[in-house]
């Protein structure tokens, strides 16, 4: 192999100075050798990759960048995504240095995986193989081939595996001629390679990564791949000879349905191949999930408050939310979320019924008595089918040491339920918020009040917020209280008493304060992750925030449910629905609707129907699930029984604009155009009181058929950043508008033309 010219690490320290300070090499390939360097602008870790000199004159500037344009557009949550690409002159008689950046991934390969473990269990196998599968069909559909798909080339990040290399793929594929062979560059490896880009054929089809993608889960449940040999030349040779041998045979206890499925993926002929990544997936979908062992999952039951004052409510909520918060950094543990729990405050039922209608295996539960400056918490954790005690402390502390108790029993939960932490998820979970009691008292006093999610309490908590950050400034998690107050402002949850500009102004502000002060809080990144999606359009940031969010946090239902919501805002459903759904398992009370309105918005009618009428099974006084449950009848052709559900939903919640245009547009669909005229004046008339978004205004347009004046509140809607306009490319609700001129338009402003 050639390595890279002596001096290559001064010239690009050289060239790249101001822009990225360059550590230390991290390793070299075939196609090139790659740095790890700090991002000076955004204060990140990044790895640069520079191209074989060879390969670079080959291909050239100008072509180089055409190529990685291509691969910067790959946005998807198993792409490593590239950052910044260029060229660093030529010096006297060398060639130039062509260059792109990746985000650093602080992990393993998948090969380093497999080096320790050889064998990976069966459940985590078909699980990374269906990730990057859903990954290659999202490049496929764009018309990317990967061409070196091979464990090195994928990146494991706090578990979830990221496809990388597609810059160099794009670029080799550029310059594959027979000059490509002549300097000795591969254009893949021929392990992992299709029997067709082993014949050197040109035209490479996605049948083509879906072999090489197979041959890594052979290896993957094998512990060795299909064919091996002393050299490239027998292994190729192999292939073509020899049949590939039954992964059974190796490893009994794989599932027939796998085995058949990588003899369909691994057969010579690509006719005979599964025609797209997304349907190897889907034949392992049935395997994978009977082979994947069920974390351990725990459910905290609300804490109860044994002190004097009936006003310490709060503060026994509080701890329940925060060992929630502690528990849901722990990527081994299913935690459900507080959503979810506090409907079983103050509970009658028993510990089988609660466990069973949550689908966890043990609760803690306990009780807190505070008097004066101490506090006595009482805890216990229990097998929910049998009742049996697994674990129990009294702590009797002063009050200061409520983090350390929190930190304790936190600790001592996924002792119990043997969930391994790694150092990071411990060292989190060791991390105290604030030396502040008084800070962190009005901290848990500003969130009470703020998931009421009404005017008065989003308002009063951002009050609390203010005060514990007079307290403490340096206390993070209240600057990002205060940012999704203000964010849920901004999504008009409390019915319209502040502007959305306005509201996201402030979000912005303080999560930006308390990200300054703590980088590493989960929160505060999914916050970030939804206002760049929410007011900056910013897709691929958003994408990157949530990505980040997940990996500090992995158990927050939320920052699933969100992400979903980008990727429905992309159209890409797949992904969108497993988000959501995920969202779902750990919040089984909540995030209903959205898996409904998800299915919604990929056309899929039916299912969609059943899932909001469990939806409203679950709650049958929940407005947005009725109005979901109302959609689903309308577009499923059974309109009167819709409007007789979105009716129920504005009689629920009679305030909210949303479901009163909502009623409107279906009346107007329906022919009922005086009955949406009448909600048209009501909305009207409602937004000279106060702010009714726009955005709910283009509804009733949309349903009376008036397209321009529908557009024209879109567009203003766009300009406030109200509503939910982020996610009008996909609605179903806007379908009649998606071929208008000013509609495509308006995508193209919002960065999704």
């Amino acid at each position: 192999m050639t390595h890279p010219p002596a001096d290559q690490l001064d010239r690009l320290h050289s060239a790249l100075a101001g822009r990225y300070a360059i550590e230390r090499e991290l390793g070299r390939g075939g196609m090139a050798t790659v740095y790890l360097a700090d991002d000076l602008k955004h204060r990140r870790k990044v790895a640069i990759k520079v191209l074989r000199s060879e390969l670079g004159s080959l291909l050239g500037p100008d072509r180089f960048t055409r190529e990685i344009r291509i691969a910067a557009a790959l946005n998807h949550p198993h792409i490593l995504p590239l950052h910044d690409s260029g060229q660093v002159a030529a010096a006297g008689g060398e060639s130039e240095l062509l260059y792109f950046v990746m985000p650093f991934i602080a992990g393993e390969s998948l090969r380093h995986r497999l080096a320790r473990e050889r064998q990976l269990p069966i459940g985590d196998a078909i699980r990374i193989v269906r990730q990057i599968a859903a990954a290659l069909h999202h490049a496929h559909q764009q018309g990317v081939i990967h061409r070196d798909i091979k464990p090195e080339n994928i990146l494991l990040h706090a578990g979830e595996p990221m496809l990388a290399d597609f810059g160099v793929a794009l670029a080799a594929d550029a310059a594959h001629n027979d000059r490509l062979t002549d300097v000795g560059l591969m254009l893949g490896t021929p392990t992992y390679m299709s029997p067709e880009q082993a014949a050197a054929e040109r035209a490479l089809d996605p049948r083509s990564d879906v072999y090489s993608l197979a041959c890594v889960l052979y290896e993957l449940l094998a512990g060795e791949p299909p064919h091996t040999g002393d050299s490239a030349r027998v292994v190729i040779a192999k292939r073509f000879t020899e049949p590939v041998p039954r992964v059974r045979r190796l490893r009994p206890t794989v599932p027939p349905a796998v085995e058949q499925a990588l003899m369909k993926a691994l057969a010579l002929d690509p006719a005979e191949r599964f025609p797209t990544a997304a349907a190897f997936a889907d034949a392992l979908a049935s395997p994978a999930d009977a082979g994947a062992p069920r974390p351990p999952s725990v459910a905290v039951l609300p804490f109860l408050n044994l002190s004097a004052d009936p006003e310490n409510e709060f503060f026994a909520d509080g701890i329940t939310e925060d060992v929630i918060a502690q528990l849901s950094k722990i990527r081994a543990l299913k935690t459900i979320a507080r959503s979810s729990v506090m409907p079983y405050k103050g509970r009658e039922q028993g510990h089988r019924e609660i466990g069973a209608a949550l689908d966890v295996e043990t609760l803690l539960e306990g009780s807190v008595r505070r008097s004066g400056d101490r506090v006595r918490i009482v805890a216990q954790l229990i097998d929910s089918s049998t009742d049996r005690n697994l674990w129990a402390e009294t702590y009797d502390r002063q009050l200061t040491d409520i983090f350390a108790i929190q930190t304790d029993v936190a600790l001592q939960i996924a002792a119990a339920l043997r969930a391994e932490l790694s150092l990071d998820e411990r060292a989190r979970i060791h991390r105290e918020p604030t030396a502040n009691f008084q800070a962190y008292q009005l901290y848990l006093q500003g969130r009470h009040s703020y998931i009421r999610y009404t005017d008065e309490g989003l308002l009063k908590g951002i009050g609390y917020f203010r005060q514990a950050i007079a307290a403490d400034p340096a206390f993070a998690l209240a600057h990002t209280g205060m940012a999704l107050a203000y964010a849920e402002q901004a999504a008009g949850a409390g019915g319209g008493a502040m502007r959305p500009d306005e509201a996201y102004t402030h979000a912005m502000r303080a999560v930006t304060a308390a990200l300054e002060l703590d980088g590493e809080m989960g929160e505060a990144h999914a916050v970030l992750a939804l206002l760049k999606m929410t007011h900056d359009f910013d897709w691929a940031g958003a994408e990157a925030e949530f990505k980040l969010a997940l990996s500090l946090s992995p158990g927050a239902a939320d920052t699933y449910d969100h992400y979903g919501w980008l990727c429905g805002a992309l159209e890409r459903y797949e992904e969108a629905l497993a988000l959501v759904r995920r969202a779902q398992e750990l919040d089984p009370l909540m995030h209903r609707a959205d898996v409904a309105a998800t299915l919604l918005r990929a056309g899929r009618n039916e299912e969609a129907l059943q899932e909001a009428l469990r939806c409203i099974d679950f709650d049958p006084v929940y407005g947005r699930g009725r109005s979901t449950l109302g959609w689903a009848y309308v577009l499923s052709g059974q309109a009167e029984q819709g409007l007789a559900e979105l009716e129920h939903a504005v009689r629920l919640s009679p305030e909210h604009s949303m479901f009163l245009a909502q009623l409107g547009q279906a009346y107007g669909m329906s022919g009922r155009m005086t009955q949406a005229r009448e909600v048209l004046e009501r909305l009207q008339a409602m937004a000279r009181e106060r702010y009714v978004s726009p955005h709910h205004l283009a509804y009733v347009y949309t349903g009376l058929g008036e397209q321009e004046r529908a557009i024209a509140c879109l567009e203003r809607a766009f300009e406030e950043r109200a509503g939910n306009v982020y996610g009008v490319k996909g609605s179903f609700l806007f379908r009649s508008l998606r071929e208008h001129p000013a509609f495509r338009a308006l995508l193209r402003r919002m960065n999704l033309g």
